[in-house]
């Protein structure tokens, strides 16, 4: 260990030795609403965000009102402790990670406080995320005009403390540009409302010590004004550094707005706790042009002449990202529809306006523009509002999709988002590209080409003592290149640890000293969130990356196959904290946050846990811990992650990975035993259903099973069938195209109906049904999802292997092997290739499919003649399982309800239904299981009249349906089988 890791661990060992002695955490316990963490796993969680840099804090607190703030910042203030705020966690500089007291303020503190409609104002808590703010401001016809491409999860309090841009900033400027006032409590306790100020301050309002304030900052402002004009950038994108400028004198009466100074602090002069802003109407139609081009610099020269045609956005999208796009399953039907050929970059330039048509006349004028640059016919109009989003939602997860390149090396960012004037840019660009070139590296380019700020970040390894020299070299010549073309640093994502140290280089020794004056002047004692925007750390220094020295996993033998990542280490090492899954717009991803807004409960929390317990920073024996249980016990295996997180982490696949190295240490619960092996005594069961249906029917045995079995008495059990599906039940089709039905345990002896319609659909369709067995046996074929669930991986194994050797023979004649229950089907194309890889695994995946994919399939083939009738219900609500929109089937499902004549087909934007299998029935799992059914699946359902049909593939979410909204739900098989008429299913 070196003397800096030395000095550091020593550094981090009297943080926590003064928690332990000064009683900091009781202290916090006894005075605030909220929740106080200082445990390992806790502090693990928040010592990183979306940067390189991992700092443990001291502590974690999440307030529950400003109250609890107040009270936090008088105890670390007693106590010298430095204090952090944070939001969203989504900072790419390394502003929200520190050797601090971290305040999370956007689990509680994320409401909307005041809206004037008339006014265009709304005032809000720090906490809220904007995508949040927007829904609820569209409904009168306004927003706000800041988007961010993290708008799904980052808050108005980070926004601010970031001076946050967006794609449109060209038009509506940046985040200092929008907000009019904030609240904030300043490190000595006093709370100021900082906002307009007039030139005189003894005829503002305020206290004393507001007014000392204004006079003191005036000062410093009006001492150093002919040195702000001189250094100060003059782009748009001008971020770094204090806004020093925004206090000078400009109005004519020397008044100012005293919010803009904290605007871009990083939390390190106030705690803000309440931000007001200005919101603008939501344009009545945009449309879009997807501008081609055939190098990276024609598309840079380009720019300055596109963006004289008025348009709101020019944004940037590169060959990484289509390239990388297409591998992403979300991402290539879209750019599919909008890439024409191979093309090196895109620029996509937007309009907005009230008349359609004078818009679309503005794509017409783009078109010639770009004809004009020598690119005749390289304009892909886009006036759909719906395909607008779907190409928007590609640029915007341009950052997460360049991240999921595999391996050590990845994009890094430290010079992410220098702006340079247009009439630089192609040149400035240029040079970056020799920079990278002489470091024996690469770029990945993507954004805001409007404004002159492009994100790129070179491809580094920083786990490499080479890969942190060489960043250092690219950041040095890098920022001289944005000296040299008067531009700016820092363009939109902050200083942080990554460039602070930088300013002086950027703003000169007079200004930085002025930087560390308002520093003083508002936290004398250094308490707020020290070490960012001054008196810097390197921002090489190893010892405060996230991958340190000392980095290395520990040794552990996988029971999965995880060589598509190169192990299991590096496939948690795929999560870059970008937050995603922390998104508040509906989507799968992540039903458990949503339920909780709990960090621990959120695929970022959890990735995190398992990296920092991989590589031994948890202690010994962490992985196998109960706390890292607790961390993961409320991950549903949704598989919303694996579609849905540009990164790719397959959090599902993680957690069976986990179960079995924790299962070998505790075993199983009684429950857990139950649940696994419920496919092996499963007929025998249902020879004794209706005693087993007992205890549904007397209460005392539904609180005895949940006493000694953990069923909740809350929920009800499925019922075992005496009826139950037998392979051997001969159907009625002889000839045809022969296909195999997957008769999985759920749907033969809960609910055989289901089969026998899948049955009679495929035959009515002209097909041959099998039903395959294992050697002659009874019992069904089985997926081994339930072993999975409890972290049986050899069980699952076992269960795997046979189920290939059945289906083996159908796999060699090309016969298509059809599931109904999509936790099981898509097993086969998913852990199957975990647990057995090989060509007979990959080959059954690729002829495994759900019904509906099956039929729509045969349907877009002109194979597929169904003689379906219109049915009495006009109108299906569906519920889609979280599988299936995890491997994008949500498409066949609406084609195959689409198929009976007159039925108007509805998807419910829902979530997972949070049954998710036997979670729902585990009594501690109760209450965030109805939670999670209620952000919208429930409510949805409730809605419908009695006459719409409830239509849920998954048989978890059909009990869920039942229990919670006293509906039947049936599946699409059996909508399928009622359209045939009685003559077609005699």
């Amino acid at each position: 260990m070196n003397a800096k890791s030395k000095r550091v661990s020593a550094r981090r060992g009297e943080g926590e030795k003064l928690v332990r002695d000064t009683g900091l955490a009781r202290r916090l316990q006894g005075a605030i609403e909220g929740e106080v963490l200082f445990g390992a796993f806790d502090r693990g969680r928040y010592a990183t965000d979306a940067s390189i840099y991992q700092v443990q804090p001291i502590g974690v607190v999440v307030p529950r009102t400003v109250a609890d703030v107040a009270a936090t910042l008088e105890i670390a203030r007693e106590q010298g402790v430095p204090v952090l705020p944070r939001g969203g966690g989504t900072s790419q500089n390394g502003q929200t990670v520190g050797e601090a007291l971290v305040v999370d303020v956007s689990r509680h503190l994320n409401a909307i406080a005041e809206f004037d409609v008339e006014a265009r104002r709304v005032a809000v808590e720090p906490g809220i995320v904007l995508d949040k703010l927007n829904t609820f401001l569209r409904k009168n016809g306004l927003f706000f005009p800041v988007e961010p491409s993290t708008a799904s999860r980052c808050t108005i309090g980070g926004m601010a403390g970031n001076n946050s841009c967006g794609a449109r900033s060209l038009r509506y400027g940046k985040m200092v540009d929008n907000v009019l006032s904030i609240d904030a409590i300043l490190p000595d306790g006093e709370a100021m409302r900082f906002g307009p100020v007039p030139g005189n301050p003894d005829a503002a309002a305020g206290s004393p010590g507001f007014l000392d304030l204004v006079r003191r900052v005036r000062a410093v402002a009006g001492r150093e004004a002919a040195e702000v004009e001189a250094r100060f950038p003059k782009v748009q994108r001008r971020v770094g550094g204090y806004n020093l400028d925004s206090v000078v004198p400009g109005d004519g009466l020397g008044g100012n707005n005293m919010a803009h100074l904290l605007v871009g602090s990083e939390g390190t002069l106030a705690f803000t706790t309440r931000v007001e802003l200005e919101v603008q109407p939501v344009p009545t139609h945009r449309v879009l042009g997807v501008c081609h081009f055939p190098t990276f610099r024609s598309a840079m020269v380009a720019t300055k002449h596109l963006v004289e045609l008025g348009p709101v956005a020019v944004e940037l999208v590169d060959r990484n990202i289509i390239e990388l796009g297409r591998a992403i399953p979300q991402f290539n039907a879209t750019l599919g529809r909008f890439v024409r050929g191979e093309p090196d970059s895109l620029l996509l330039v937007e309009f907005a306006g009230a008349e359609r048509d004078s818009l679309v006349r503005e794509l017409k004028r783009l078109d010639q523009a770009m004809a004009d640059l020598g690119f005749p016919d390289a304009v892909v109009e886009v006036v759909d509002p719906v395909q607008q989003r779907s190409i928007w939602e590609v640029r915007e997860a341009g950052l997460n999709i360049m991240m999921s390149m595999k391996g050590d090396g990845k994009p890094v960012s430290f010079i992410e988002d220098c702006a340079v004037p247009l009439e630089h840019l192609a040149d400035y660009t240029d040079g970056l590209n020799e920079v990278f070139a002489r470091h024996g590296t690469t770029g990945t380019w993507y954004a805001h080409a409007s404004v002159g700020c492009l994100h790129v970040r070179p491809i580094l390894n920083l786990k490499e003592a080479d890969g942190a020299r060489r960043m250092r070299a690219i950041a040095e010549e890098a920022f001289a290149l944005v000296r040299a073309y008067k531009g700016s640093h820092s363009g939109e994502h902050g200083d942080g640890i990554s460039r602070s140290e930088f300013h002086e280089s950027m703003f000169g020794t007079r200004l930085v000293r002025a930087f560390e004056e308002i520093k003083d002047t508002f936290d004398p004692k250094g308490m707020m969130n020290p070490g960012k925007i001054v008196r810097a750390p390197r921002m090489d220094d190893r010892t405060l990356f996230r991958y340190g020295p000392d980095y290395a996993p520990q040794p552990l033998e996988p029971a999965l196959d995880w060589s598509d990542w190169g192990g299991w280490s590096r496939a948690v090492e795929m999560c870059n904290n970008n937050g995603t899954c922390r998104k508040s717009n509906p989507g799968v991803m992540c039903p458990s946050f949503r339920a909780t807004q709990d960090e621990k409960h959120v695929t970022r929390g959890r990735a995190n846990s398992l990296r920092l317990a991989l590589t031994g920073q948890l202690g010994p024996d962490a992985l196998v811990s109960d706390e890292m249980y607790e961390t993961m016990d409320l991950c549903v295996s949704c598989k919303g992650c694996k579609r849905e997180c540009p990164t790719g982490v397959d959090m599902a696949r993680m957690k069976i990975e986990f179960l079995h190295h924790y299962r070998k240490r505790h075993g199983l619960r009684p429950m857990d035993r139950l649940v696994a092996f419920l496919p092996r005594y499963a007929a025998k069961a249902a020879r004794l259903g209706g005693v087993a249906g007992l205890r549904d029917r007397v209460p005392a045995l539904a609180r005895l099973s949940e006493r000694m079995l953990g069923f909740s008495a809350r929920r009800s059990l499925p019922a075992w069938r005496r009826d139950w599906f037998r392979a051997d039940e001969t159907g009625r089709n002889p000839g045809g195209p022969e296909v195999v039905l997957l008769a999985d345990t759920f749907d033969t002896y809960f609910e055989p109906e289901n089969l026998r319609a899948a049955r009679a659909v495929l035959e009515a369709g002209g097909y041959r049904v099998r039903t395959a067995r294992a050697g002659g046996e009874s019992r069904p074929l089985c997926c081994g999802r339930t072993f999975l669930a409890s972290g049986l991986v050899e069980e699952a194994r076992t269960e795997a292997r046979r189920t290939v050797a059945a289906l083996a023979p159908f796999v060699a004649r090309g016969v298509p092997v059809i599931g109904l229950e999509p936790s099981c089907l898509l097993t086969l194309r998913d852990e199957f290739k975990a647990l057995l890889p090989g060509e007979d695994t990959d080959a059954l995946a690729g002829q495994a499919l759900l019904l509906e994919e099956f039929l729509a399939r045969e349907d877009a083939a002109g194979r597929l003649k169904l003689p379906l009738k219109p049915l009495a219900a006009k109108r299906a609500l569906v519920h889609g399982h979280c599988h299936q929109k995890a491997f994008g089937a949500m498409g066949a499902v609406e084609k195959a309800l689409r198929l009976v004549p007159g039925l108007e087909v509805e998807v419910i934007d829902s979530g997972c239904c949070g049954m998710a299998g036997a979670f729902g029935f585990d009594a501690k799992h109760y209450d965030v299981s109805m939670k999670m059914a209620e952000l919208s699946l429930l409510p949805a359902v409730r809605a419908a009249d009695a006459e719409t049909l409830i239509v849920a593939d998954g048989t978890s979410c059909r009990h869920q349906i039942h229990d919670g909204a006293r509906r039947s739900a049936i599946h699409v098989a059996r909508v399928l089988e009622q359209a045939l008429g009685q003559e077609a299913r005699a």
